[in-house]
């Protein structure tokens, strides 16, 4: 796959195995709004993601933090079938992907056999140092657990 266009083209080809239960009207609306060189959305970028560095920035060097930590979501959900995918509380990861950080989850622990992350993100460049707290996090907390097919979630 090197576009969207391309993906699209797919699941209309695989309807059946790629799309059994939605379609991709957000794709396809997506699609329609043009390439990642259109005004509008480089406009739109520069002002979210120059407004979440600031914001960052200065809460992390008034803090003098080396990560911003926090669950990543809230918990994890099964897809409702009649309607959709749902909001299950707040983003950890949006501030970060708006200001264009590093950001890493690692396993925080389960609800129900259901996972649950935790995140963690740092100013640009700060890579080494989030992998490094994430690495001894997962460490001392012994969260990670294989991943569970739960029948009853799906009958």
């Amino acid at each position: 796959m090197k576009s969207l266009a391309d993906v699209i083209a797919y699941n209309k080809v695989n309807e059946d195995k790629a799309m059994p239960f939605f379609k991709q009207e957000t794709l396809e609306l997506s699609q329609s709004k043009g390439g990642l060189d259109n005004k509008e959305y480089l406009d739109a970028l520069k002002k979210s993601s120059g407004d979440s560095r600031r914001i960052i920035d200065a809460l992390m060097e008034e803090h003098q933090l080396d990560a911003i930590v926090g669950p990543t979501n809230g918990f994890a959900v099964c897809i409702d079938l009649i309607n959709g995918d749902y909001g299950n509380g707040f983003s950890f990861s949006s501030p970060a992907a708006k200001a264009g950080y590093p950001h890493i989850t690692v396993p925080m622990g389960s609800w129900h056999d259901l996972p649950i992350g935790i995140s963690f993100f740092g100013k640009a460049y700060t890579e080494p140092a989030l992998i490094s707290i994430a690495y001894s996090y997962e460490q001392a907390s012994k969260k990670r657990a294989a991943p569970k097919f739960i029948p009853a979630l799906f009958g």
